[in-house]
């Protein structure tokens, strides 16, 4: 029987090395601990460390011949074998600690003979080749206890929030009565039997001499006395939480989860937390402008609904005039007063809602299911209702790519799916700063005067938003004020083609840009993410830059196994976060309001500064990579401006209170208001914010970029960018231009160095949307509607083709590093 299992037998060298279990830790670029995964702990101690009474009580208990016997116990095995051949399932069996360590690590759990013989032989092995100290020291560093505690340390820490050396021989005895049973016996669940099984481990030595009768009395009349503090992280910012845990997997196997891994990531904690905090209240805020839908369930147990987004779940059980009574998942009973559900109007469709509510039994009844929001100290309650529109935020770092906050919905518990990174959706005028780029790039300036009026392709006629027409004005004027026909016609003058390259530049997917005019106005699928990207090239000078989340990840041993290589748009700034001097928007005066306050020759003279600054520190900086540049440092320069003047002038004007000089941006919305966006920066961070349904179905009349979307980054940046100072885009005359796509497309034809027109995320943070249908040529316009004007500026998209909103596809395996983690949500 041995020469038949010998060859199956493992290497014994596998035992020292089996790994500890150890969860998954996820941190913030501040070290703060936000998530934990796996649960299971793990605590390696050495055997000198283990106090002497540890041992004897596990010797008491399982074992007491362990350092006389080969491995093998002889009477237990006899038992075993009989239970075996007559037919009796093989429920004991007298294992010796070894033969446990063999089964632990090496055997499933089957009972059955030939596992059992298994079993035997290997005991065998492992006693010629490892010393008692290592198997007793395997054996108390990974046995199961229970309560996800593997090892004597880790029950210790979990039971009673002790070291192994401060624990009572009585405490020490309980902890050795688990591995029989951990769950029978646990003195969580099973207080009776584990004292019951404690106090027999401890006559077992008295008995054998390991303690005296003094101590036999004492240990017997403790109580079990458990302190158990919660030792569970709760998922602080899940979203985060997740996209790291996906990515681990996704790269490492399930087995990631217990590894021991420590995640460092790029989240600012203070800026994840206000991004989140800005969301749910801006989902709010939208949702009671649309009324009170009612109670969520009626006559349904309470304990099947969830809290989540500091709502909780209550059963009204009696109705007032002006107040109502509600239980709480507690067992607890609260008032609600007039004041905490006064906002309710009955919601009636998109569009409108009902009167004012005069008395609390129009709004609820008893057995309502509804949610309640207390104040901060729980002496106050409100009604609330979760909303059913979406949202998302996503902020990053312009000069390198760093994600600081992303929240991909209303509440991850709510749905786990990111919007940020996984929502496809079009982007409305958000787009328009792309096009307009290009037109800078082919020599334009803001003060070229670009054509307002009617304008029709084919059946196709683009109309402005609200209807008018201006004629003659200046190309900043048209983009603070969203003309949809300039763009249009800036779109005919640069091409489409270049177009779509360039919005490949900016991150967008190619099969994602359809080729007819409508780009122009925003009907590229897009994520959120993307959105970022791009308008992180107006924020850092013209840089292309990659999004990432993750920094560095440790194994369980602190040996650090990846650190991120991000491409910088400005390495100096890395060293001197004030390199690149603050400058003041370029402006000229034209018809409409802008006066000039600073010259090209003062702008210059700051940029000359920054290339000495910029020389002096490049042996410091020599090991840093630098970003592609897709934009001239001009062309950036001006668009940031431009951008600028849509919140001094233009739809984003509701963000002057916060009060700075140093943002820009665009609003975004798409037709009948299915998708609000606000797309914004400054020189240190940019942030996108999106609204909408999953499905999409319009937002209700008015509600627009700047209504919806706008109020959630006003109230982020707000907050992210107190007391920082003021920090705008640089101007950098000795920059090089980017390739130009002629000279990109000359090159390859006459068999050069192939550019990538379109370079791809290093390793992309989303999966690729379904592939779109493409057009059979440019002048294929037949589908396009027709417009209607609205009172803030809309997207027109086609008619006949539903986006793959909220959609997502296979992944597209990249092969330019496969150290880099950034692969592949989830």
């Amino acid at each position: 029987m041995y020469l038949y299992l010998a060859p199956s037998l493992p290497d014994m060298s596998s035992l020292k090395k089996a790994p500890l279990l150890k969860p998954l830790q996820v941190y913030t670029a501040d070290n703060k601990l936000i998530a934990e995964y796996g649960g299971k702990l793990s605590i390696p101690v050495k055997y000198e460390q283990i106090p002497p009474a540890f041992i004897h009580a596990f010797l008491a208990a399982e074992d007491s011949s362990f350092f006389e016997h080969n491995g093998i116990s002889f009477k237990g095995l006899g038992r075993a074998l009989t239970e075996s051949i007559t037919g009796s399932d093989v429920q004991t069996g007298g294992s010796t600690i070894t033969m446990q360590v063999a089964k632990n690590y090496y055997l499933s759990p089957e009972r059955t003979l030939k596992r059992k013989l298994t079993e035997v032989f290997l005991a065998r092995k492992i006693e010629q080749n490892l010393t008692k100290q290592e198997i007793l020291s395997s054996y108390v560093n990974k046995i199961f206890l229970g309560k996800n505690a593997y090892g004597i340390a880790a029950a210790a820490q979990i039971y009673y929030n002790k070291n192994i050396n401060q624990l009572t021989i009585a405490q020490m005895a309980m902890i050795a009565g688990l591995p029989k049973a951990p769950s029978k016996y646990n003195p969580v669940v099973n207080p009776e039997r584990a004292l019951e099984r404690r106090n027999w481990i401890l006559g077992r030595m008295l008995q054998l001499g390991y303690i005296n009768q003094s101590q036999y009395q004492k240990a017997v009349a403790e109580p079990i006395n458990l302190n158990m503090i919660d030792r569970s992280v709760s998922n602080v910012f899940p979203y985060v939480g997740e996209m790291v845990r996906s990515e681990l997997v996704e790269n490492f196997g399930e087995q990631a989860i217990d590894s021991g891994y420590k995640v460092y990531t790029t989240i600012d904690s203070n800026r994840q937390r206000y991004a989140e905090e800005s969301i749910q209240d801006g989902l709010e805020a939208y949702d009671r402008r649309h009324g009170w839908r009612g109670p969520e369930a009626h006559d349904k147990p309470l304990n099947q609904f969830v809290p989540y987004a500091n709502t909780y779940p209550a059963q009204v059980i009696k109705v007032n005039n002006n107040s109502f009574d509600a239980l709480m998942q507690d067992g607890s009973t609260v008032t609600v007063n007039w004041a905490g559900m006064s906002w309710v109007r009955p919601y009636r469709n998109a569009n409108s809602v009902g009167g004012a509510m005069s008395n609390a039994s129009q709004i609820v009844k008893v057995k309502d299911i509804i949610r309640l929001r207390p104040n901060e100290n729980k002496t106050v309650w409100s009604l609330v209702q979760v909303p059913k529109v979406q949202g998302q935020l996503i902020a990053l770092n312009p000069n390198d790519g760093s994600i600081e906050a992303v929240v991909g919905g209303y509440s991850f518990y709510q749905s786990k799916f990111n919007r940020a990174l996984q929502g496809w959706r079009q982007p409305g005028s958000t787009i328009k700063p792309f096009v307009y780029a290009l037109a800078l790039e082919r020599g334009m300036t803001p003060y070229s005067m670009v054509n307002d009026s009617p304008i029709s392709i084919g059946k196709w006629s683009p109309k402005n938003s609200d209807g008018r027409y201006l004629g003659m004005i200046p190309l900043r004027r048209a983009l603070y004020l969203s003309r949809n026909t300039v763009s249009v016609r800036l779109l005919q003058t640069v091409g489409i083609e270049r177009t779509r390259q360039l919005f490949m530049d900016f991150g967008l997917q190619e099969d994602q840009i359809p080729r007819n005019y409508t780009i122009a106005l925003g009907t590229p699928q897009v994520l959120p993410v993307q959105m970022a990207t791009g308008y992180a090239t107006f924020a850092n000078g013209g840089y292309r830059i990659q999004p990432h989340f993750i920094k560095q990840i440790e194994d369980a041993s602190g040996k650090v196994i990846y650190e991120a290589n991000p491409e910088y748009a400005c390495i100096p700034c890395i060293s001197d976060p004030n390199a690149y001097a603050t400058a003041d928007a370029i402006q000229e005066q034209d018809a409409v309001n802008e006066i000039t306050n600073q010259t090209l020759d003062d702008v210059s003279a700051a940029s000359e500064t920054v290339a000495s600054n910029s020389q002096t520190a490049a042996a410091t900086n020599s090991n840093y990579r630098q970003a592609q540049r897709i934009l001239k440092s001009s062309s950036a320069y001006d668009m940031a401006n431009i951008l600028r003047d849509v919140i001094q002038h233009g739809t984003g004007r509701a963000a002057l209170k916060i009060g700075r000089d140093d943002l820009g941006g665009k609003t975004g919305t798409t037709n009948d208001a299915k998708d609000a966006w606000f797309a914004g920066f400054n020189g240190k961070l940019v942030a996108i914010a999106w609204v909408g349904f999953d499905q999409p179905r319009t937002l209700g009349r008015r509600e627009y970029g700047g209504v919806a979307a706008l109020p959630i980054w006003t109230n982020f940046m707000a907050n992210s960018l107190k007391d920082t100072p003021s920090a705008w885009v640089h101007f950098d005359k000795d920059a090089k231009d980017p390739i130009s796509f002629d000279k990109l497309q000359l090159e390859k034809n006459e068999g050069q160095k192939e550019y990538r027109a379109s370079p791809p995320l290093a390793r992309p943070l989303y999966r690729p949307a379904p592939v779109a249908p493409t057009r059979s040529a440019q002048t294929d316009f037949s589908d396009l509607p027709d417009t209607t004007p609205s009172d803030e500026e809309q997207i027109i998209v086609p008619a006949k083709k539903q986006p793959p909103a909220m959609g997502t596809a296979s992944p597209q395996k990249e092969h330019d590093g496969i150290e880099n983690l950034i692969n592949n949500i989830q």
